[in-house]
């Protein structure tokens, strides 16, 4: 690394419930629109705006990340529960300071934009770190009418700018274009609700800490 240059990461946060092709195609797409070296699939101890019912076990879900990430410059971490951490706002925090010759920029599709104000400091969050959304099938008049995006909106850069973005002043967004990919965590639990099964067994080495994971 050179010295005095940040490495540019992306941070994907979600419940990863489990996780799956679409999660690795929009983090590859991102990868190479933003000039990234790396992506870290956040998998959240607990998302506060979703319900504990139907959640599998984080060992389980880091798993199947590790399953779907596997040969893809992304690592799969569950650093917020090491953290204690169940917000975004405080994770980008600790990230900052945990790893101060990382640059991050915080991945996120249209849906998490159509709630964005709904969650703990969002204007702060875009204060700290990047913002990229990127197209979500169905989303899109959600995400542009938003309540935050109409905060947000005076913030936007070009798309064609996107691989600048270590250089922007924040709070910046950048809005990105993807081949819509109709996969969802919601999808697959319908079709197989028990799949973390053949993960119940699994304590996963965190990508980003080198810890193991136990089971739970």
């Amino acid at each position: 690394m050179t010295r005095g240059k940040r490495v540019p990461v992306g941070l994907l946060g979600g419940s990863f419930n489990p996780a799956h092709g679409g999660h690795r195609a929009i983090s590859l797409f991102a990868h190479a629109a933003l000039g990234l070296n790396e992506v870290w699939w956040l998998v959240s101890p607990g998302n506060p705006l979703k319900p504990r019912a139907g959640m599998a076990s984080l060992n389980a879900r880091v798993a199947s990340g590790k399953a779907a990430a596997r040969r893809a410059p992304i690592r799969v971490t569950a650093i917020e529960r090491e953290m204690h951490t169940r917000y975004t706002l405080d994770t980008l925090r600790r990230l900052t300071r945990r790893y101060p010759h990382r640059r991050f920029i915080w991945l996120m599709g249209e849906d998490n934009l159509a709630q964005f104000h709904q969650w703990k400091g969002w204007r702060d969050i875009a204060r700290t770190t990047a913002i990229a959304v990127i197209a979500r099938p169905g989303y899109s008049r959600a995400a542009v009418g938003s309540p935050a995006m109409a905060w947000l909106r005076r913030f936007v850069r070009p798309a064609s700018q996107s691989k600048s973005w270590t250089t922007w002043r924040l709070p910046a967004l950048v809005l990105l274009r993807f081949r819509p990919d109709p996969r969802s965590a919601t999808l697959l639990r319908q079709k197989a609700p028990l799949w973390h099964r053949s993960f119940a067994d699994v304590a996963p080495i965190d990508g980003v800490t080198g810890r193991r994971i136990p089971q739970e």
